[in-house]
C-alpha cells in the first residue's frame, strides 16, 4: 500500500483500490460513471450560481451542509463524467468532519489511473470540483465556529 493511500480517508483509500483492481481503462471509466449515477436527486432550486463549480466546462453543482459536525454534499452534472467525478468524490468526503476534508490533496487521483484517460479539461475540472467541495467545507466549519 502506498503511502498517500494510508494518508487516506478510510472510504477514499477504499475508492482508490478499487480503481487499482481494474487494468483496463474502459473499465476504470465505467466504474467512474457509476458513481455519477448513485446520486441522490439534487433539486433545481440549488442550481444557482454560488453552488456552480467554476472553471468546469460542465455544468456541475454541489451544496454541503453539516449534519452532526459531519459534511454532508450533494451535487450534480449534466455531463457523465463529470458527475462521476463528482459521485466519486462525494462517496470519498461524505461524513467527514471539514478539517478533515480540508487535509485531503487531489494527487490520489493519480492513484486511481484515471488520470491517463482524463482530457487536460476533464483533469482540470476533476481539480475544480474538489476544491470547490474544500471551500464548501471550509465555509461549513467557518459556519460552526460562528
Amino acid at each position: 500500500m502506498s503511502s498517500t493511500l494510508d494518508s487516506l480517508p478510510p472510504a477514499l483509500a477504499k475508492i482508490v483500490q478499487r480503481f487499482q483492481r481494474s487494468t483496463d481503462q474502459r473499465r476504470r471509466t465505467e466504474q467512474l460513471i457509476g458513481y455519477g449515477k448513485k446520486l441522490k436527486d439534487f433539486p433545481d432550486a440549488d442550481k444557482v450560481p454560488e453552488n456552480k463549480v467554476p472553471g468546469c466546462v460542465s455544468q456541475v453543482y454541489i451544496t454541503a451542509s453539516l449534519n452532526d459536525d459531519k459534511v454532508v454534499f450533494r451535487a450534480d452534472s449534466d455531463a457523465l463524467i463529470s458527475k462521476g467525478m463528482v459521485g466519486l468524490l462525494i462517496e470519498g468526503l461524505n461524513g467527514l468532519t471539514p478539517t478533515e476534508i480540508l487535509q485531503v490533496t487531489p494527487d490520489f487521483i493519480q492513484e486511481t489511473g484515471l488520470n491517463v484517460s482524463l482530457t487536460a479539461s476533464r483533469a482540470n475540472g476533476f481539480y475544480n470540483i474538489f476544491r470547490t467541495m474544500q471551500k464548501k467545507a471550509l465555509e461549513c466549519k467557518l459556519d460552526l465556529l460562528s
